[in-house]
């Protein structure tokens, strides 16, 4: 346990936020001692994953924990289909990869998104095309109140667009301890239709895509336009794609003819990148924050100096000006602490 700790490795936009306690856990049994400390000095709780979804506006006067459960296990259910276990601290995209060096397909098109394992059910990470939930089967959690172990359905979980119980009425009650998901061995649905995958593979010359394939062109096009956390602080995408009524689209698009939708029923998706940019952001600096200048719907830390707030204050003026333009209030994908 140690006090007063900078949490700026622990961000992925590298602010320099301190937690009064710190602690780093590899187990369960380390993991109730914890929460029993936090329970005895009536401290609130951080949960730290890769740190890829969260923007520190102040100190955290708590308790912050770094969930280092490490582990992933198979279970063979026939010919083609595989259950895959992985603990909650396994980095997310060596976790597709360890998947696809096994011909486990269904996590291809996710490969490169930051974060680990135990984060991606809370808001469903998804990408071309594809989502947790289209693979999911279960999780293990720990009830932070009870400290009894409990196991989540699909079902259960009730995923949305980046949303799920995780973040509605179970936000704050549970921590993710392990994520199992159903695979194929060799039946795989390749899905190379959603952004520009198919013209990634058309510039690699493949006709026929395996699984690696999808993934290769993935990871070459999230990195020809999103910057690597490593070299600038972001949280990837900052804000969700709004959705709105198919006829406020409609009434958009007399006064906005080249405004993009993907229809959905009576909702239609409207990609917030888009409408980012035509507020002039993309590639917008104030102070020590900017809109990326390859892709406006990632906020990144500019300088490397900026304060929480600063990156807060700097998307509630992207939130203001998209609102006063099209009517559409944006919501901020990443969690605010």
């Amino acid at each position: 346990m140690q006090e007063n700790f900078s949490l700026k490795p622990y961000n992925t936009f590298g602010v320099d936020a301190h937690a009064k306690y710190f602690v780093e856990i590899n187990n369960i049994e380390e993991l109730k001692s914890a929460l029993t400390f936090s329970k005895e000095n009536n401290l609130p709780l951080l949960f730290l994953g890769g740190g890829s979804n969260i923007l520190l506006t102040k100190d955290f006067d708590g308790l912050a924990i770094k969930l280092n459960l490490k582990g992933i296990s198979e279970k063979h259910l026939n010919e083609n289909e595989v259950l895959v276990t992985a603990k909650a601290g396994e980095n997310w995209h060596e976790f597709v990869m360890y998947c696809l060096r096994k011909n486990y397909g269904g996590l291809e098109n996710l490969s490169l998104i930051p974060g680990n394992v135990g984060t991606s059910p809370m808001q469903n990470i998804g990408a071309y095309g594809t989502e947790i939930k289209d693979v999911f089967v279960s999780c293990e959690v720990l009830d932070l109140e009870t400290l009894d172990l409990k196991t989540f359905s699909l079902e259960e979980c009730r995923f949305g667009y980046r949303d799920s119980i995780f973040k509605q009425e179970g936000k704050g009650r549970y921590v993710i301890l392990e994520v199992t998901f159903k695979l194929t061995q060799k039946d795989h649905h390749i899905k190379t239709e959603y952004g520009a995958i198919t013209s990634e593979l058309e510039n690699l010359g493949i006709k026929n895509p395996s699984i690696q394939d999808v993934s290769q062109a993935v990871i070459n096009i999230r990195q020809s336009k999103l910057p690597d956390p490593k070299q600038i602080g972001n949280a990837g995408s900052f804000f969700k794609n709004p959705t709105i009524p198919l006829a406020q689209f409609e009434e958009l698009k007399q006064k906005f003819d080249n405004i993009q939708g993907y229809p959905n029923g009576n909702m239609v998706k409207v990609p917030a990148g888009w409408l980012i940019e035509q507020c002039g952001w993309k590639g917008k600096q104030i102070g020590n924050v900017a809109s990326h200048k390859l892709q406006s719907l990632v906020i990144i830390n500019a300088t490397g100096e900026a304060t929480g707030k600063e990156i807060f204050d700097f998307s509630t003026e992207i939130i203001n000006s998209v609102k006063e333009k099209f009517g559409i209030e944006l919501e901020r994908e990443v969690n605010i602490i």
